[in-house]
Formats: structure tokens, C-alpha cells, sequence
């Protein structure tokens, strides 16, 4: 009875509270140590491959395959989505608007949100998707299969050879891919306003014009140049650090992905934050700009009457 009492005691001793915070804190510290090292390691990769880019470039025979890899054979998807998303955009704030009266101001929403947001965002997500697990999955096949090893062996440098062309075909290539999302997205979106729901297009281009500048379509290509950097960097990272296995290939891949998605949400939320501080402190009329442009539009379309 008396050893039963006291393995009694000493379970309750050891699955008591103090016991269960002192086991949380201890996995939460391991979780915050292991980020860290990620994070360190992560920080050293780039350097490492800003080294070498400023270093030597990489030849044309393992730059253009890239260049082709990553920009051109993610046109077709690129241009796809832009399209549809400019035509949902215009679905989804079509009846707002006419409820407002202001159907020709459909246009300077629907394309300011495209090119300063949705543009760039979409163009990297696709990439992300498409090119980045891409290269993760294939750089861990390589560190899988010990081919990495041997290009170290052979006195080749992987990242000189592997990461500096996929980097600069990211970084590069995707203000293309923006600019085509953009100009689908425009094109979707007019498509659809002129053709199936009867807006004059004389008033939707200008309205578009007088509200969209050449800040905004800049804006958005200078964030995506933004989130290839961070895409390739991520993928490659994953790839070069793929535990062993099949397994370790295709968790490498989802990581790279994942990663870079929240990576893209993060750098946008900053970057728009930074960009408009820079745009109202260089030209503070602009605020006064929107405001007219509102103030027009209630006393010119009759919204008042609605109000």
C-alpha cells in the first residue's frame, strides 16, 4: 500500500502544474532557439550569394536556361490570372457602384487596385508557387543525391552556380510578370465593364487616367522586385537545407512556398506603408487630389440625392 501511495505522489509530482509550465517554456524556448538559427543561417545565405553576385556574374549558358525557366513559361499563367482577377474585381464592385451612381468611376478603382496591389502580389504568388517550389524541390534533390557536395568537390561554388542565376531570373524577370498581370488585369476588367455591362468607355478610360499615375504602376513594379528577391532566396534556402529523404524534398518545397507567400503578405503591408509615406511627403497634393475626385464624383453624379 505504502509503494503504491508513493508512486501516486511522485506522478502527480511530475505531471503537476509547475512541472507542465516548466515543459511549455522549455519547448517554447527550443522553438524560439531553432527560428533563430533558421533566421541566422537564412541571413549568412544572402550574404553569401550578394557576395558572389557582386563578385562574378554567372555564365550565360546556366543564366538563360533560368531566365527562360522562370519568365517566360510563367507568362501563360501570369497573364490567366491577371485577366480573371480584373473581371472578378469589376463583378464584385460593379453593384456598389451603381448603387452610388458612379459606374464610370468603376475603372480608377478597379485598376489602382491592380497595379499598386493585386498586380504584383498575384505575379509573385504564381512565382512562388510555380518557381519556387519548383527550385527548392530541385536544389533538395541535389543535396538529397550528394550532387551539391560534388560541385564543392569539383571546386565549383553552389551558390555561384546555383543560386546567383535563379536569383537574378527572380529578380529580373518578375516586373515583367507584373507589368503582364497588370495589363491583363486592365484588360479584363474593361472587357468586362464595356462589353457586358454597358459602361461608356470613353468615361471609364479617363476616369482611369486621371486617377491612376505613373507612381502607382512604379510602386508596384518595385515591390515585385521586392518579393522575387525574397522568393528565390527562400527557395533556394529550403532546397540547400532539405533533410534526407523524399520526404525532406517535399517538405522542403511546402516550406518554400508557405514561406514565401507570408514573406510577400509582410514585405507588401511594409512596403505600402513606406511608399505612400514617401508619395505624400513629395507630393502632398494627393490627398487633396482624392479628395476633389470624391467631392466631383457626389456633386456630378447625383450621389447626393442618394445620400
Amino acid at each position: 500500500m505504502s509503494t503504491a501511495t508513493s508512486s501516486n505522489s511522485v506522478g502527480a509530482q511530475r505531471h503537476g502544474p509547475l512541472r507542465m509550465a516548466a515543459e511549455w517554456l522549455a519547448d517554447l524556448g527550443g522553438l524560439v532557439i531553432a527560428g533563430l538559427t533558421v533566421l541566422g543561417d537564412f541571413t549568412l545565405f544572402t550574404f553569401r550569394t550578394f557576395g558572389w553576385l557582386f563578385t562574378r556574374l554567372p555564365r550565360k549558358e546556366t543564366l538563360l536556361p533560368c531566365f527562360y525557366q522562370i519568365g517566360v513559361l510563367s507568362l501563360p499563367v501570369v497573364a490567366l490570372t491577371g485577366t480573371f482577377i480584373g473581371m472578378v474585381l469589376v463583378v464584385q464592385s460593379y453593384v456598389q457602384f451603381r448603387m452610388l451612381n458612379m459606374e464610370t468611376r468603376l475603372g480608377a478603382v478597379v485598376n489602382m487596385a491592380i497595379v499598386r496591389e493585386l498586380g504584383p502580389v498575384l505575379a509573385a504568388t504564381m512565382l512562388a508557387g510555380r518557381v519556387g517550389s519548383a527550385m527548392a524541390a530541385e536544389l533538395g534533390t541535389m543535396r538529397v543525391t550528394e550532387q551539391i557536395d560534388a560541385l564543392t568537390t569539383l571546386g565549383a561554388n553552389p551558390i555561384h552556380y546555383l543560386v546567383v542565376p535563379r536569383f537574378l531570373g527572380c529578380l529580373l524577370l518578375i516586373p515583367a510578370l507584373t507589368i503582364m498581370a497588370d495589363l491583363m488585369g486592365i484588360a479584363g476588367g474593361f472587357f468586362y465593364s464595356v462589353y457586358l455591362l454597358d459602361i461608356d468607355w470613353h468615361y471609364y478610360l479617363e476616369n482611369s487616367r486621371n486617377f491612376v499615375g505613373n507612381f502607382d504602376v512604379f510602386a508596384g513594379v518595385l515591390k515585385s522586385m521586392f518579393f522575387g528577391a525574397a522568393i528565390s532566396l527562400i527557395a533556394c534556402h529550403r532546397g540547400f537545407n532539405c533533410d534526407p529523404g523524399a520526404e525532406g524534398v517535399g517538405r522542403a518545397a511546402t516550406a518554400a512556398f508557405v514561406s514565401s507567400f507570408v514573406t510577400i503578405l509582410l514585405l507588401d503591408l511594409f512596403l505600402a506603408i513606406i511608399l505612400d509615406a514617401i508619395y505624400y511627403t513629395v507630393w502632398p497634393e494627393g490627398a487633396k487630389i482624392i479628395g476633389c475626385l470624391w467631392h466631383d464624383c457626389l456633386w456630378h453624379d447625383g450621389c447626393l440625392s442618394m445620400l
